[in-house]
């Protein structure tokens, strides 16, 4: 694994342990197919929330969060579908997409973790 993948894996369970402490729970990690990849679904009460994870090392250029086009967002939605297709039982349950960006603290001492529910909406 290379050090960027291991970065962005270790990133992404600091914000699985983020939201799994705000009563989450991880249904699967890096859903991947040809339409693109979904870092972490999870189940909120009965929700299902497919979470974008961001790292930035400043907000010079803008946040996380605004890093994700509407192209991108596109792809994780139509993501999101297959994964419905692939997981009927889920489907059922009404579905968000949060994102989650990280970047460190203005010391480098720890990861400032911001969660935007509902961040960007599928529409029909």
């Amino acid at each position: 694994m290379n050090s960027k993948r291991h970065f962005g894996a270790v990133i992404e369970q600091e914000v699985l342990h983020y939201l799994e402490k705000k009563g989450l729970k991880l249904i699967q990690r890096n859903f991947s197919c040809k339409m693109g990849e979904i870092d972490i679904i999870m189940q909120e009460r009965n929700s299902i929330v497919f979470v974008e994870v961001r790292y930035r090392k400043n907000n010079n250029f803008g946040s996380g969060a605004e890093t994700i086009t509407h192209r991108k967002q596109q792809r994780i939605i139509k993501t999101a579908h297959f994964f419905l297709l692939k997981n009927p039982k889920l489907a059922t349950f009404p579905c968000r997409f949060d994102v989650v960006s990280v970047q460190p603290d203005l010391n480098n001492q720890y990861n400032e973790i911001h969660w935007i529910p509902n961040a960007f909406e599928a529409y029909s």
